[in-house]
């Protein structure tokens, strides 16, 4: 295990300064980078020393891009990157006063991790979070003995650009719990929280996702292309990227695993994912981060 420098100049909520993250996926490191721009000692549990090392490097990009970008400068990279340490151990993390869970998409994996954090997490008010984007946050809740310390945290992509947190308590979080979660959110990483109820799909994407589907529904019946689709609601509509770009983007994985998390909660028939994207994802072109999906991403 490698252990983050101590956070000298950065900020807290009610105690909050030894943060931990189960993954460091894209999700995973944007939060970890964000927390350790912000001054906080974080520490980041993966499966394996081959993710230490590829969690490492995204981070270390993630930074540099900021200093080629004149968003902060070297030292402040070198400082930020001292604060994060790896384990491979999650129970490593006992220590830790707020952990959030950025593993894939998969409500059984994440089952699994909250029951284990549940067990290794010494502070008994230590909150613990996921990054879901569309599982129930109850379902995760319900695997520990800390239920009224369990809240949903999402954080959009990329997590240190985009300003929005979607904060989600379930019927057993107790509401302290979740306004201390705002507090340490919106005031150490200076993000803007939104509050939703707990149900699949949240605020966001229970508008995003039928939206994203009905634009793979047209490209599948062959109405019309992936770049008409996507002129068309960039050029008539303003948006900034087309719904099939976007859905590249986000990842045609993470798209068919919350419109199925939806459908299985609502039964709607709009939140089902169609058969093209199903064939998609079962064959690995998965948007951006395989390089194909809508678009060839070189």
């Amino acid at each position: 295990m490698t252990r983050p420098g101590p956070g000298t100049d950065g900020g807290e909520a009610d105690g909050i300064t030894r943060v931990g993250v189960v993954g460091c996926g894209t999700m995973g490191a944007g939060f970890a980078e964000t927390c350790a721009r912000a001054g906080l000692d974080v520490l980041v549990a993966v499966p394996g020393e081959d993710s230490v090392t590829r969690g490492r490097a995204r981070l270390l990009r993630s930074l540099d891009h900021g200093v080629g970008k004149g968003k902060l400068t070297g030292a402040e990279r070198d400082a930020a990157l001292s604060r994060v340490g790896f384990t491979t151990a999650l129970s490593d993390l006992s220590d830790r006063q707020l952990i959030l869970e950025a593993v894939p998409e998969r409500e059984e994996a994440k089952r699994e991790v909250f029951g284990l954090l549940g067990k290794v997490v010494e502070d008994p008010a230590a909150i613990l979070a996921s990054t879901t984007s569309s599982i129930p946050i109850v379902n995760l809740a319900r695997t520990t003995d800390r239920a009224a310390h369990v809240v949903g945290v999402h954080f959009f992509n990329p997590v240190t650009v985009l300003p929005l947190v979607e904060l989600t308590g379930s019927l057993l979080t107790a509401e302290p719990v979740l306004d201390r979660t705002e507090a340490f959110v919106s005031g150490v990483l200076g993000k803007r929280v939104i509050r939703s109820k707990d149900r699949a799909g949240f605020v966001v994407n229970a508008l995003l996702v039928p939206y994203l589907l009905a634009a793979v529904r047209m490209v599948e019946s062959g109405f019309a292309s992936a770049e008409d689709i996507d002129d068309g609601m960039k050029l008539g509509c303003a948006h900034p990227m087309g719904p099939l770009a976007l859905a590249d983007h986000v990842g045609l994985d993470t798209l068919a695993a919350v419109g199925e998390a939806m459908y299985e909660e609502f039964r709607e028939p709009l939140y089902a994912p169609p058969p093209l994207l199903s064939r998609m994802v079962a064959g690995g072109l998965l948007g951006r981060k395989t390089g194909q999906g809508f678009y060839h991403h070189g």
